[in-house]
């Protein structure tokens, strides 16, 4: 008797959430049936685990009935749709970690006829973490550190040409004018460099990897200087400006962190204070260019 009142304790709980998994990979087995079939079958094979590992939770909790949770599945299927499909899964399993402690935790109070079954669930949910996210690696991923480094050197470079241009010029649209010239001229700067270091053994094709990096510098480089057209208030520009800024970095490092099962709050932290003190630090040195050539423009 003590040993099924302690596995009821999150039987309930496991029902729920290996129910949830099996629904979010079924429906996504059926959504790249025609899209993807190697994605598809992968899909598959996971929902086949996930149900399995329910129907060992059921016997634990057969007073309850999980709920179909369409809208979560909805969910992973759109994050699919927008941010690849790798970074879904990797999305979907970021609980597994606990979910396995927990697992691990009641494991001495397992009856002796399920021990079997239940160290060998405990090692599919760890392959879930190793083996078969890898296998539905979306091919664009490996572009991705070209397109954080467009994205990451456009926002420090071009609010800090913003900001020295502010020192300078008492106009918001030359502000901006000044950021997109540049963010042009750099974004085919980083490209070329990005193919010459994706020559360098990258297992990938070099002008993809060239185009990700200039295409998302010249994006964020827009994006930057779009306040300075809308307002001509300075305050107000560099202030909707970097905040545009920050809202990049926080979902590409989001983006990156799911990506890397890295974590956030420290890279995010870090670029956010490197854009601000280069901001500052260029603002100043603009200021001191004015005052030095006596600059009105």
């Amino acid at each position: 008797m003590q040993k099924t009142t302690s596995i009821d304790k999150i039987a309930l709980e496991a029902c729920k959430d290996e129910y949830k998994d099996y629904l979010v990979y079924s429906r996504l087995a059926r959504f790249n049936r025609n899209r993807n079939p190697k994605f598809s079958e992968t899909f598959a094979r996971l929902a086949g685990k996930e149900k399995a590992h329910y129907d060992f939770w059921k016997k634990y909790s057969p007073q309850k009935e999980p709920r179909s949770s369409k809208w979560g599945a909805a969910l992973i299927i759109i994050i699919s749709i927008l941010f690849g499909t790798t970074f879904a899964i990797k999305y979907l399993e970021k609980h597994e970690i606990k979910t396995i402690e927990k697992y691990r935790a009641i494991a001495p109070f397992v009856p002796e006829e399920e021990k079997a079954f239940f160290s060998e669930m405990i090692v599919e949910e760890e392959e879930h973490e190793h083996n078969f996210r890898n296998e539905i690696q979306s091919s664009y991923i490996r572009y991705f550190s070209f397109i954080i480094l467009g994205l990451a050197d456009a926002i420090v470079e071009i609010s800090g040409i913003h900001a020295g241009s502010l020192g300078i010029y008492d106009s918001t649209k030359l502000t901006g004018l000044a950021g997109i010239v540049a963010g042009a001229a750099a974004s085919l700067a980083m490209a070329s460099a990005a193919y010459a270091q994706a020559k360098q053994g990258f297992q990938g094709s070099a002008s993809m990897s060239a185009a990700f990096t200039g295409i998302s510098y010249f994006i964020s480089a827009v994006l930057l200087a779009t306040p300075y057209f809308i307002t001509k208030d300075m305050i107000d520009a560099v202030s909707m400006s970097l905040t545009f800024a920050i809202i990049i970095l926080a979902v590409t490092n989001y983006y990156n962190s799911v990506i890397s099962e890295k974590g956030f709050t420290k890279d995010f932290i870090e670029m956010v204070g490197i854009t601000l003190g280069a901001t500052v630090v260029l603002f100043l040195f603009g200021e001191a260019i004015r005052s030095l050539f006596g600059i009105t423009i």
